[in-house]
């Protein structure tokens, strides 16, 4: 049995239909990507199968044992009215096995106290039992992995939920849901807050869960990285394709190839039943003619409610769809007309960016450059250099200083230390990151007009081919989404005739459709790209250097993404590998080196060891009388109370461990 399974769902806002007839089936421990247009429905869709919201008609079928993990795209309203730390909300998780902890401590108090009574011992087996297997020494380091690969440096374990932005609220979800390990993971845009880090962090945890995941995210190397199956998801109906996001463009321009042949087959066979009815419909035989027109109507009908490929190797019995009267012939023949495709491309955007000059060889150098705002030092960098027909990728955390170098790039800003020359005949362009340079007031089809003073017709067709539509012309700037304001950027973009082009996160906000287009245009692209992007996919196609911003520094790396990444990890295996000699070194060393044989010596070790055994005895009644107030706690119900005790029992066990380890160390 699938974990879940969806049927025939059907979502309206309004009067408008956002999709009809979703059918799914979630099978156990299959990782899903979700893909599609903006706009198609897919957070709907998700909030459907997560239970969060209910479908206009259709059903979803849940396992029995199925626990759904959901992750919001934004969930700014996550932690409402919760006033506790992150890592205190992270050990809410636990509460079980605080609680376990609670009561081995007060039971090994009473045995210390002479109680070895038969029920005692084997509750504390028992209990004992339950809080290792649950991972009750474990849970601590997986707190602490989690937050700190999701982006949480330790300094901001104590935050209060209600200080974080919503984008770390988002990762604080994640974090939790992580840990909460259900078997059915939903989420939606879960690489929104993540730098590049975070991003490879959450894709090794991703590959090696146990359990299911369905993810939404116009990211195609997460999806590439991740996932062993795509859902291509319309406002009609989904299409399965087997593999990663790479394996279903393959799979896709196969099955639409094959869709175009059986409905050009399936059309000439109805218009060629609707011939035989024009002609023998007014004869003698003119009954065979009914016959035909009736099962040619019940064909129409069935292609109009289910769709084209719903009836193919079907009978009438099966279809269920109810055809009141057989059509007329001028009916039948209109029905016939304006049959379309089952699944037909998406109308193809295009993205020519011409350069409409050579420019010289030397396009970019710095000189001792050092980038950042005078109360704030961001990155320093050696001398670099970027010829023409080049693209370097800027890479680095957030608030690392990518945007900021391309605007002292541009002469914005100016440099803290040193300088940037640009080379000569270069004609630049910008694409901004937050699009500043749109007039809010202004229509789409304004905004084209007055950055180049196109004609009507002209600048419709120009729009057209990015997208914009019909009425979408005239849509205001301050009405269109993410994704529309980043398409009107990039058809602006293309009016510049730019040689060396600069370009800060181009696919934010875009789908994967559109991201697919801005590739093939900048792959075409006969000049220069500086290029800053978390899109790794688009970096891996176009990038012939890497600059990365770490530690203050920016690093260059000449070769392709690839192989910066393969760099790294022969970097961290040869450092882990160091690792491990070191302490095979040290290990030897420490156990050739005598121990303290002088009378002077061992006096103060004996001191050092009595200092320790009273603060052990100091923090073990610190940790009994925590245990106390949280079995009190517990049995109160006060949540918010076993929240904050937890975490502060959590610190003093930590304590109590380090002190004792310590100890043995000294006593031995």
């Amino acid at each position: 049995m699938s974990l879940l399974s969806a049927q025939n769902l059907e979502q309206y806002f309004g009067g408008y239909t956002i999709f009809t007839g979703i059918s799914a089936e979630i099978p156990h421990e299959a990782r899903i990507g979700l893909v599609g247009p903006n706009g198609v429905g897919k957070t709907t869709l998700l909030r459907i199968l997560a239970g969060v919201a209910e479908p206009e008609s259709g059903t979803v079928t849940r396992a029995h044992d199925v626990q759904i993990g959901y992750l919001r795209q934004e969930a700014v309203e996550a932690f409402a009215a919760r006033e506790h730390s992150v890592y205190a909300e992270m050990l809410t998780v636990f509460a079980g096995l605080i609680t376990q902890a609670a009561q081995l401590q007060t039971m090994e108090a009473q045995m210390a106290a002479g109680d070895y009574s038969e029920t005692l011992l084997e509750e504390y087996g028992a209990v004992q039992e339950a809080f290792v297997t649950g991972g009750g020494y474990e849970y601590e380091s997986r707190i602490a992995g989690v937050l700190t690969g999701l982006g949480f440096p330790p300094d901001t374990w104590q935050t209060a939920l209600s200080h974080l932005s919503g984008g770390q609220k988002t990762r604080a979800l994640l974090a939790k849901l992580l840990l909460e390990a259900p078997n059915l993971l939903i989420l939606d845009e879960p690489t929104n807050h993540l730098d590049i880090a975070a991003i490879q962090w959450l894709e090794h945890t991703l590959r090696e869960w146990t359990g299911t995941v369905l993810v939404v995210s116009h990211d195609r190397y997460f999806l590439d990285t991740v996932v062993d199956r795509i859902w291509e998801m319309s406002r009609t109906g989904i299409e399965v394709y087997r593999g990663n996001y790479s394996a279903s463009l393959i799979q896709r321009s196969e099955r639409w190839e094959r869709y175009k042949l059986l409905f050009d087959a399936e059309r000439a066979r109805l218009e060629a039943e609707l011939d035989f009815i024009r002609r023998f419909v007014n004869t003698p035989t003119n009954e065979i003619a009914k016959g035909k027109l009736k099962r040619l109507s019940r064909e129409l009908f069935a292609i109009k409610q289910l769709g084209f490929m719903a009836i193919q190797g079907k009978k009438w019995s099966e279809l269920g769809v109810n055809a009141d009267r057989p059509m007329t012939v001028d009916e039948a023949a209109a029905a016939i007309k304006g049959l379309t495709p089952p699944r037909e491309p998406p109308p193809a955007l295009t993205l020519r960016l011409k350069p409409t000059a050579r420019g010289g060889d030397l396009v970019l150098r710095t000189y001792g450059l050092t980038v950042g705002y005078p109360a704030r030092r961001l990155f320093a960098t050696d001398d670099i250099i970027l010829n023409r027909g080049e693209c370097a990728a800027l890479i680095g955390p957030n608030g690392a200083g990518k945007t900021t170098f391309l605007r002292t790039a541009l002469g914005q800003l100016e440099p803290l230390v040193g300088s940037v020359q640009l080379g000569a005949s270069l004609r630049v362009g910008y694409f901004a990151q937050a699009h500043e340079g749109l007039d809010p007031a202004h229509s789409v089809l304004d905004a084209l007009i007055d950055y180049r003073n196109l004609l009507i017709p002209e600048a419709r067709g120009h729009l057209a081919a990015f997208g914009f539509r019909g009425e979408d012309i005239y849509k205001p700037v301050a009405a269109l989404s993410g994704g529309e304001r980043g398409r009107l950027a990039l058809a602006l973009l293309a009016l510049d005739g730019a040689n060396f082009l600069l370009l800060d996160e181009p696919t934010n906000h875009l789908d994967i459709g559109a991201q697919e287009v801005l590739q093939a245009g900048l792959e075409q692209f006969g000049g220069t790209l500086l290029l800053v992007s978390h899109d790794r996919y688009l970096i891996d196609r176009l990038a012939t250097q890497i600059w990365e911003i770490r530690d203050g520094k920016l690093h260059v790396f000449p070769g392709t993404y690839k192989e910066y990444v393969a760099f790294g990890e022969r970097a961290a295996r040869q450092v882990k590998e160091a690792g491990v000699q070191a302490a095979q070194a040290a290990k030897a060393v420490s156990a050739a080196t005598p121990k303290p044989n002088t009378e002077r010596e061992a006096r103060k070790q004996a001191e050092l060891v009595a200092a320790l055994e009273t603060q052990i005895t100091a923090a073990e009644a610190d940790l009994s009388r925590c245990t106390a107030d949280l079995q009190a706690a517990a049995a109160a119900q006060r949540h918010t109370d076993l929240s904050l005790l937890s975490a502060r029992y959590a610190t003093q066990q930590a304590q109590l461990d380090r002190l004792l380890a310590e100890w043995e160390t000294l006593a031995n």
